[in-house]
């Protein structure tokens, strides 16, 4: 009879385990161990570092001379610069309004002066003669030189200075007299 005892009780430990075991994986005990995983997961592995927008490029304040200034009409990706009064303006924000296919596109990289003076975005109103002195304004009536005022203190409001505009003598001047 201790033989047959202590098989039963050999098979009752087995079966006992067993129970505990399968008891163990239930559907509800995956699903919090499943969910504990994952959480430490969450909490212990390593962030990225934060990607930060890059930064325009810095522009420096420098002279243009129209032909310099020409390149800088927002085609193939370049900014869009324009010129009032002498002082050159980077209205690349501007895009949509002063570079290719905008309303003002004829004004990108050139004197936008007379044309802004008044309200004309024709062709006519740009200099041709981008080796000759700039246009001097003479002839403009004060509601002209009015408007131009507006639209100066406008991109001054909106846009960054980014040099200034001068002929190409006064150019070739300046650099012989630093020479």
């Amino acid at each position: 009879m201790d033989y047959v005892e202590q098989r039963m009780a050999q098979e009752a430990q087995k079966h006992g385990t067993a129970e505990a075991v399968s008891g163990f994986f239930t559907p509800l005990n995956v699903l919090l161990a499943a969910i504990v995983l994952y959480t430490l997961y969450a909490i212990f592995r390593p962030t990225p570092p934060p990607s930060y927008p890059k930064d325009p490029p810095a522009t420096v304040f420098r002279t243009y001379t129209p032909h310099t200034l020409l390149p800088f009409d927002g085609k193939d990706g370049r900014p869009v610069f324009l010129a009032v009064r002498g002082r050159v303006f980077d209205v690349s924000s501007g895009r949509n309004f002063y570079g290719p296919g905008g309303p003002y596109e004829n004004f990108a990289g050139r004197d936008a002066s007379r044309g802004l003076a008044s309200h004309s975005f024709d062709e006519e109103m740009l200099t041709k003669d981008l080796d000759g002195p700039l246009d001097p304004l003479d002839d403009m009536t004060p509601e002209m030189l009015d408007a131009l005022q507006g639209w100066e203190e406008r991109f001054d409001s909106k846009y960054l200075v980014v040099g200034r505009l001068v002929s190409v003598a006064d150019y070739e001047k300046e650099n012989k007299e630093k020479a």
